[in-house]
């Protein structure tokens, strides 16, 4: 029993934390020692554990305490612990987030049993895994300790379209927000590119990821 992965699950969703659970028992180098419904429940689990889990599997959204502050107390505290995060949501804010906070690695629910396994095989060994979501540059640049960027004046629309950049919405959707037309938001995009030396809208999240202009709370 020693020799297998140990594992610790978060998630508020009853059934598939359960299948998570049968799903791993079924896997011969793997364990679950924690399975809870939020966050919060984890920390003070971990907090009193004899043994600790070698890899995390945390939901994003939970009550309590969700998938960002879990990842981030878990890191402050016991920063051994890997972390993968799992979300019905495939988002850049909510991947980038998650990895900033500290997760090695990002699965959507509805990925197969294989490649769970080796999620949890490659972030135990590795420390991190990527898969078509994330690449390994993207990944390289979040979860490596960011490099001294240049502040760049930005005019106040220029920083309130990069501020809506890291949200969920559509560019066309953005342009309703800002009361403009969408050729004005491409134009912003642009512009921001070349001022940058940015090619997408995931290096603009990442971008304000480090210069501070968003963060998660």
């Amino acid at each position: 029993m020693s020799d297998k992965i140990k594992l610790a699950l978060a998630d508020d969703h009853n059934l598939f934390r359960k299948g998570v659970e049968e799903l791993i028992g079924d896997f011969d180098n793997m364990q679950v020692l924690y399975s809870v419904a939020n966050g919060k429940e984890l920390i003070n689990l971990l907090s009193a554990a004899k043994v600790l889990p070698d890899v995390c599997i945390l939901d994003i959204n939970m009550p309590e305490l969700n998938g960002f502050e879990t990842a981030k107390q878990i890191k402050e505290t016991w920063p051994d612990i890997k972390i993968l995060a799992v979300s019905v949501y495939d988002s850049q804010f909510n991947i980038l987030g998650m990895l900033r906070a500290g997760a090695g690695g990002y699965l959507l629910k509805d990925a197969q049993p294989d490649i769970l396994r080796k999620a949890i095989e490659t972030i135990y060994q590795k420390g991190f895994y990527h898969s078509e979501m994330v690449s390994g540059k993207i990944m390289h640049q979040i979860i490596s300790k960011p490099k001294e960027v240049a502040a760049i004046e930005l005019s106040e629309n220029e920083t309130q379209f990069l501020k809506l950049c890291c949200s969920e919405m559509t560019y066309k959707e953005i342009a309703v927000i800002m009361g403009i037309s969408h050729r004005t938001i491409d134009g912003y995009r642009d512009h921001l590119f070349q001022k940058l030396n940015i090619k997408s809208r995931t290096g603009l999240v990442i971008y304000a990821f480090k210069m501070g202009i968003i963060a998660f709370d």
